[in-house]
């Protein structure tokens, strides 16, 4: 029997299917290995000095990819908008947390710590959908999560210390993207709020250090200089790529794309950085490791391999 040719509007759909995938693609493998490489050739910079330079060249990209796709329309929505801009100025000071943090664990080789905690966000996402939006959670949920508590409680064990890069990390994200959740703003124009709410704080940070004659930009080196510069686009077009993605690729696509960043993390970490890696560790990532398959492996192939788990 010969097979039907494939409607316009079907093949349409798979183009665009295809493309948001490859978008959501790219934007996890840039976060999760183009963006460390990238922090990586900063690392003899303090953390607050690259940070204040990725919110400021953050702004210049902002407002051209803004202008580009957005015409500023959904931006003036959310500033006029009492709650909506109250909730921003709480994600803006978050996300710089969060940022920080990151920036932190690569410059000082903690990139491995990292990773554990953009491995347990997603578990962290579903805790926080339960405590605060009165979300139901199911058995498997629960077994997941707990798979995640003991990850970090054989690293505490282990290693007589709590993960705390880990913990601030997958903590700060799953904060923040509860807070966007209830907001109705895209993620470019969310984040072009954000960047212009700390914008004049980092500018004068900079204008700070330049007048204490201690700030690395514009000191003769050009091509340090485009570095810094190249912050903004690293920031924003993942962010965009990553909008472009979900509006054309179901969620449970994008769920499994997630975990490409931290194991991009990882395995830099791992591999080309040599940051050292114990049996500690590998009992501890095995543990949310495994939370994560129980978690995102579909229900019939969980069973097939004998795991009744609803």
């Amino acid at each position: 029997m010969t097979s039907l040719p494939s409607s316009p509007a079907s093949e349409s759909a798979d183009a665009a299917r295809r493309l948001g995938i490859a978008a959501g693609l790219t934007t996890y493998l840039i976060w999760g290995g183009a963006l460390p490489i990238y922090l990586k050739f900063l690392a003899d910079m303090a953390p607050l000095e690259v940070l204040a330079h990725r919110i400021v060249w953050s702004v210049v990209t902002l407002v051209l990819l803004v202008g580009l796709l957005h015409g500023g329309a959904a931006v003036m929505a959310a500033v006029r908008d009492r709650r909506c801009l109250v909730t921003l100025i709480a994600t803006a000071l978050l996300i710089t947390l969060n940022w920080l943090i990151y920036i932190y664990s690569v410059s000082t080789g903690q990139l491995l710590q990292a990773s554990m905690g953009y491995y347990i966000n997603p578990l962290l996402n579903v805790l926080f959908g339960f405590l605060f939006l009165h979300e139901t959670l199911t058995p498997r949920q629960v077994t997941a999560i707990g798979f995640a508590v003991a990850g970090v409680a054989v690293l505490v064990i282990g290693a007589g210390e709590l993960p705390i890069i880990a913990v601030s990390l997958g903590l700060t994200f799953a904060t923040y993207g509860l807070l966007r959740k209830s907001i109705p703003v895209d993620g470019a124009s969310g984040m072009f709020v954000e960047s212009l709410i700390l914008g004049p704080v980092a500018l004068g940070y900079l204008a700070w250090l330049a007048h204490l004659g201690v700030g690395r930009f514009a000191q003769g080196d050009a091509g340090h200089d485009w570095l810094l510069v190249l912050a903004g686009p690293m920031t924003a077009i993942p962010l965009v790529l990553f909008g472009f993605a979900v509006r054309r690729v179901r969620l449970s696509t994008m769920g499994l794309l997630q975990y490409v960043a931290p194991t991009g993390q990882f395995l830099l970490a791992t591999l080309i950085y040599g940051e050292p890696f114990s049996t500690t560790h590998l009992w501890a990532f095995s543990c949310i490791w495994t939370g994560l398959a129980i978690y995102s492996i579909p229900r019939d192939l969980l069973a097939r391999i004998g795991l009744r788990i609803r």
